[in-house]
């Protein structure tokens, strides 16, 4: 099969790779329709995570191929939206709803890598959830956004508490922060400020269900985040980024008793114990649990009630996944799709 290598930072190449085959009777093996480069897969290829020939991709939907003796949830033929973190969605972790602090949690970007013609998915039954029937070809792309950028945004909507009479301010307009805005939108938020300054995000911003738009950042956009909402802040607050100005500003723009949701994967953000201390605030975050709500989501894109497929701004055959690493790197493009 083919698949994407990173040899080193910035080195992309697609190679060919064995076949993957059912090594557990609790494995899957799928044929990839679709699979996309994230927003995290940056991190390795800008040199700040170590990349030795790591495998990449984490993003995935497809049709199963083969199954293992155990396996009782999917069946071969089923087409399938996988989890970015395998669960086994039974253990005490998973019923509480947290399945990607599984005990048998794995990362597949770091072990299996999808972005690749095919993929062994462990834990199927748990990882795995089967589509009503095969999907109409414009439905793959929205299906593709919630192994991902659809679950984590809705992750952070709901851990950040969003809902009906709420303002919800989202800091961050990539894929995840424009998941997040139309997240904010379905659970019925009153008011959602999106923070961007990119034109072309701004309108998909709004497209999704932002009602006001702020370009300022650090204190600047904390500020005029409290402008907005009488002097208080937003209820509910969406760190999708990851950098200190990013997280800094999330906790700043977050009402006292307000809720913080982060779900930026951060390095080198230090947090001083004071301000959090006197922020007097919740936070909820970390890794989606994109297995929780895959079903639901699944059902909204099925019965077309939502559309987070438009967050893909370009596509690109696999052996192109070079281009796309760069388009995103250079923010040509917001998030890439990589046909099979």
């Amino acid at each position: 099969m083919r698949q994407v290598v990173l040899h080193t930072a910035g080195d992309v190449r697609v190679e060919d790779r064995p076949d993957p085959k059912i090594i557990d009777p609790t494995d899957a093996i799928i044929r990839l329709t679709a699979t996309c480069i994230c927003g995290s897969d940056l991190w390795p290829y800008r040199g700040i995570e170590p990349a030795d020939h790591q495998v990449m991709g984490h993003e995935y939907v497809g049709i199963v191929e083969e199954i293992g003796d155990q396996v009782k949830n999917v069946k071969v033929g089923d087409f399938v939206v996988g989890s970015f973190v395998i669960s086994d969605n039974t253990c005490e972790i998973c019923q509480a709803g947290f399945q990607s602090k599984c005990v048998h949690a794995e990362f597949v970007a770091q072990t299996i890598g999808t972005q690749s013609e095919k993929a062994r998915i462990p834990h199927a039954d748990g990882t795995l959830v089967a589509t009503p029937g095969q999907p109409d070809p414009e439905l793959v792309p929205s299906l593709l956004a919630a192994s991902d950028v659809l679950g984590t945004g809705w992750y952070a909507a709901v851990a950040a508490e969003a809902g009906p009479g709420k303002t919800v301010a989202v800091v961050g307009d990539g894929a995840v922060g424009l998941m997040a805005i139309l997240a904010a939108k379905q659970l019925g938020a009153e008011r959602i400020i999106a923070m961007s300054r990119h034109p072309q995000r701004q309108e998909l911003a709004r497209f999704y269900g932002a009602t006001d738009i702020v370009e300022e950042r650090g204190d600047e956009g904390v500020a005029r985040i409290k402008e907005l909402t009488g002097g208080l802040g937003a209820h509910s607050v969406v760190e999708a980024v990851g950098t200190q100005e990013s997280f800094m500003q999330a906790v700043g723009a977050t009402r006292g008793g307000g809720h913080l949701g982060y779900v930026g994967v951060n390095y080198d953000v230090t947090i001083p114990g004071i301000e959090l201390f006197f922020a007097g605030i919740h936070t909820l975050g970390g890794p989606a649990p994109v297995r929780r709500f895959l079903p639901d989501l699944i059902r909204r894109i099925w019965d077309r009630e939502i559309d987070p497929g438009k967050v893909f701004d370009l596509t690109l055959p696999l052996e192109q996944a070079a281009e796309g690493y760069k388009a995103m790197d250079e923010r040509r493009a917001t998030k890439v799709l990589l046909t099979l």
